[in-house]
């Protein structure tokens, strides 16, 4: 074939094509790596050459809902090292090893890891400003100093379980510190400088600094002196009773907030680590699951009194057992109550009366409202690992199940339940979702960044039903088997418990938890108490709930009230005084006292009186319960003291440091 000279062209122009095509397509590459892919390529560039020592923000505060700091982070130096960085290894580690007070061997073992920055723990983290000050004035390459956060806690063990603890890295782990993890921690910042491809720093090569993100600040609905008036009953009824564990709860019922929440056995969240695992894991107020016992019938009446099944004064004859299904199940009270109206039947917790009501609402009703209370499932309160409770499927309800459920054998619930449904009761039929967190705030400008609201999770009963069961418990607290918590002016209502516990399948003719749950004042209650108390050893071996936890209950109430200055009331029931009964003294005003004048106004008193010092100081600053309140003789008023005047204040003396 013959090439011209046109073909040549042709040949020469798509050739040309070709190279500038080529050209630029080089040019467009280049401009997409250098403008396009830029900041990646940066990115990975500056991984390889940079390295960079991570900078904690604070966590943030956990406050209770007076403003009192319960857990903050105080700043604490924290050892680590760059392993390629450090020269002589062997060296650096027995240097370390004598300040750090931490065996060699290990220290070299970090050392020669690949990786690019070590912590030496535990002798390196969160060390003092002395050993801080040996290790900068030895330079050596590779180790640097940087702020780690340390956890206290000015009041101790003071709501432990509520608070929970954090981990070696100030992670959460249990309690709020967990649950709200992400709010407290904030994010790292960074400090980065260049390194060679060894990983050594580059000489002359300046730092830059990513500043970290402080944590947020939580404010819980936790009163402090609530929480403490709880943990000192708790205590004393630790060493009156030498009980297996204890629970209380108090509740604000319009809101569902939890004022204070407590268990034993308890623990020491800055040393957690001394404690057995089950005590900083759980929550008993919240995690534990029983059987309620008379607590329960709460329910049972609720639901009888506003399906119409029964009226106050209708009468019911007790001889002392009730048959269901073949089996006599006895009343607590040999040969039984006789013949009684329906109130008396809640007074004396009789159990015959109650299975009665349960089988005039059948099984499918009673359960209705069984759920509708909260059992059976979680309250949805905002802390981790609570339990669901057990109920009787429906379909293995039987009479005889039936019988038992009416008064609280047979089902299983947890503290937080019963609780939330006395609230129920409290506020006129509401049932509350629980809450323990008010707000979330910024940590350096203390604005108020979220608020939670209360949560009305259904209308279980009506108002007016609601008032005449407030009104049968308050007459309970009177007149029957919770006279114990009877508080002079507070109007107290509530309901004992005294439950046996299944031991190998069969129920245990010693082992019984013990328990009541109240409400003040009556006509428009203001709080909700709760507590449990397992397998009590009294001295004199009664083991009765009105007995051992309805006085409790009735001091928790009583002092709570006290202290939030509610005022006293005189329209309640007049508690009838019974043969054998403690005569009912008005306690005397000691505050502003002297410590000297106050002992010889109780001394004045007799033997009817006693005195409990609380605190440091010359000065009575308050006192519980306060002037003016009636208690039985021979009770104990504790008596704060100080140097400031009068006031409600939240004692430290009692706390571990």
């Amino acid at each position: 074939m013959r090439v011209t000279r046109r073909v040549m062209r042709r040949r020469f122009v798509v050739l040309m094509l070709c190279l500038i095509s080529a050209i630029g397509a080089l040019i467009g590459r280049l401009a997409y790596v250098q403008i396009v892919q830029a900041p990646w390529l940066q990115s990975l560039a500056d991984d390889q050459h940079n390295r960079s020592i991570p900078v904690q923000g604070v966590r943030g505060t956990i406050y209770d809902a007076q403003g009192q700091k319960l857990v903050y982070t105080a700043s604490a130096p924290t050892v680590m090292a760059i392993p390629v960085q450090v020269q002589d290894k062997e060296g650096t580690a027995a240097k370390l090893a004598k300040i750090l007070q931490m065996p060699e061997d290990k220290i070299l073992k970090q050392l020669q890891k690949r990786v690019a920055a070590v912590y030496f723990n535990p002798g390196g983290r969160r060390i003092s400003e002395s050993q801080v000050q040996q290790i900068r004035a030895l330079n050596l390459p590779g180790i640097y100093i940087t702020e780690d956060g340390k956890r206290a806690y000015p009041y101790g063990d003071l709501a432990a379980q509520v608070l929970g603890i954090t981990g070696a890295y100030n992670q959460g782990l249990t309690g709020i510190e967990k649950e709200y993890d992400a709010q407290l921690s904030g994010q790292e910042g960074y400090i980065i400088f260049p390194t060679n491809a060894k990983g050594q720093k580059l000489p002359g090569e300046g730092e830059a600094y990513v500043p970290p993100t402080d944590g947020e600040d939580i404010q819980l609905t936790i009163n402090g002196t609530i929480q403490q008036i709880v943990q000192r009953e708790i205590e004393q009824a630790v060493a009156e009773y030498n009980p297996d564990n204890v629970t209380a709860i108090v509740e604000d019922p319009k809101t569902g907030a939890i004022l204070a929440m407590a268990n034993y056995p308890t623990f020491d969240p800055a040393h957690w680590q001394d404690y057995p695992a089950s005590t900083y894991n759980r929550n008993l107020a919240i995690w534990k699951t029983f059987e309620p016992g008379s607590t329960f019938k709460i329910v049972t009446l609720s639901a009888a009194l506003q399906e119409n099944k029964v009226n106050l004064n209708d009468r019911f004859y007790d001889p002392g057992y009730y048959e269901v299904a073949g089996h006599k199940i006895k009343c607590w009270k040999a040969g039984g109550h006789g013949s009684q109206s329906y109130l008396n039947v809640v007074e004396n917790s009789c159990n015959p009366g109650f299975i009665a009501l349960g089988e005039r609402l059948g099984k499918q009703t009673l359960f209705s409202y069984i759920k509708k209370f909260g059992f059976g499932s979680k309250t949805g309160i905002d802390l981790p690992g609570e339990g669901n409770g057990i109920l009787f499927p429906m379909s293995k309800v039987g009479p005889l199940e039936l019988a038992t459920t009416a008064f609280g054998q047979g089902v299983s619930v947890t503290p937080i339940q019963q609780v939330m449904a006395m609230g129920a009761i409290a506020n006129g039929g509401l049932l509350m979702k629980p809450y323990v967190v008010e707000d979330f705030r910024d940590h350096d400008t203390g604005q108020v960044l979220k608020t939670i609201q209360p949560t009305v999770v259904r209308r279980v009963i009506s108002s007016a039903t609601a008032a005449k069961v407030r009104a049968a418990l308050e007459s309970v607290v009177a007149n029957g088997s919770g006279r114990s918590a009877y508080f002079d002016g507070y109007r107290v209502a509530g309901k004992t418990g005294t439950a046996q516990v299944a031991e190998n399948g069969h129920y245990s003719g010693t082992h019984y938890i013990v328990s009541f749950m109240g409400m003040a004042p009556a006509n428009n209650p203001q709080l909700v108490a709760y507590i449990a108390i397992d397998n009590p050893r009294p001295k004199n071996g009664v083991v009765f709930g009105g007995v051992i936890a309805a006085p409790i209950v009735g001091r928790i109430l009583g002092d709570s009230l006290q202290a939030l200055d509610v005022p006293k009331q005189a329209n309640g029931l007049e508690k009838k005084t019974r043969w054998g009964e403690p005569v009912s003294l008005e306690v005397p005003n000691f505050m502003g006292m002297t410590l000297n004048d106050a002992k010889q106004a109780a001394m004045q008193s007799g033997d009817q009186l006693r005195t409990q010092l609380v605190g440091q100081g010359n000065t009575v600053v308050w006192q519980a319960p306060q002037p003016g309140t009636k208690v039985p003789a021979g009770s104990t008023i504790r008596l704060f003291l100080g140097e400031t005047p009068p006031g409600p204040p939240i004692d430290k003396s009692s706390q571990k440091q």
